[in-house]
């Protein structure tokens, strides 16, 4: 099964709609991705500390490191 990384613009929209307080189900039907890849990358990429806020900028550098 191929696969495709999540570009930047997409983690802006995630970075905005997390903003509205959207689910992740919905993120992804907007970005047509599946609802489970919009929670990893949150986990994987998201803040760093309790309530932080899911920044795209950042998310996209951790993600190039690895």
């Amino acid at each position: 099964m191929s696969y495709a990384h999540l570009t930047l613009q997409e983690r802006y929209v995630i970075y905005h709609l997390k903003l509205c307080r959207l689910s992740h189900r919905e993120i992804g039907r907007r970005l047509n991705r599946h609802h489970t890849t919009i929670s990893r990358e949150i986990a994987r990429n998201g803040p760093r500390y309790p309530r932080g806020v899911y920044w795209h900028e950042a998310a996209q550098a951790w993600a190039l490191e690895r």
